[in-house]
């Protein structure tokens, strides 16, 4: 019991170095064209393409798009499975508090599975029972929005010079 209780005080290790200024405001102005963009066209064509795990997932894009939860078949493919896996459980099987669970952990564990995860993607499913959508959430906001996020960020990361994005595509 001792050994396990010591393993909350962590390893020690160091913080993460903070990012310069213009790493920063290359985030910043990243995730608001990306934002912006997707706002606009709800707005333009009165179709939902936004969603809430949206703005976590501009962090990993614009903040950190070299590691494999920004890439794109994360990103896109990763929002895609958890919103079906939502939509499922929450059609299929019960909107209570245990389906909503087991939903969250059975897209994890098929974004585990399938190499696609993306955590903010994570969050799909407890949007989708919040509000309790319908099975065109699936293709807007969830599978267009992500898709426009991945494109701003293939136009904008290579912007950089120092970023070449994707990392990998499959």
């Amino acid at each position: 019991m001792n050994t396990y209780l010591k393993k909350f005080t962590g390893k020690k290790e160091r913080l993460v170095e903070n990012p310069n200024l213009k790493e920063v405001i290359f985030a910043f102005i990243g995730s608001f064209i990306a934002i912006s963009t997707i706002g606009y066209l709800t707005k333009t064509y009165d179709n939902l393409l936004i969603m809430g795990s949206f703005g976590a997932s501009c962090v990993l894009l614009f903040g950190f798009p070299k590691v494999s939860f920004s890439q794109p078949r994360n990103v896109i493919f990763g929002h895609f499975i958890s919103s079906f896996v939502g939509l499922f459980f929450l059609h299929f099987i019960g909107n209570d508090y245990i389906s909503m669970a087991l939903a969250l952990a059975t897209a994890i564990a098929l974004m585990m599975l399938t190499k696609t995860v993306h955590p903010p993607a994570g969050s799909n499913p407890l949007i989708i029972f919040l509000l309790g959508a319908n099975w065109d959430y699936l293709v807007f906001p969830t599978l267009f929005g992500a898709i426009i996020l991945v494109i701003v960020g293939l136009f904008y990361n290579n912007i950089h010079k120092n970023i070449v994005y994707p990392t990998y595509w499959v």
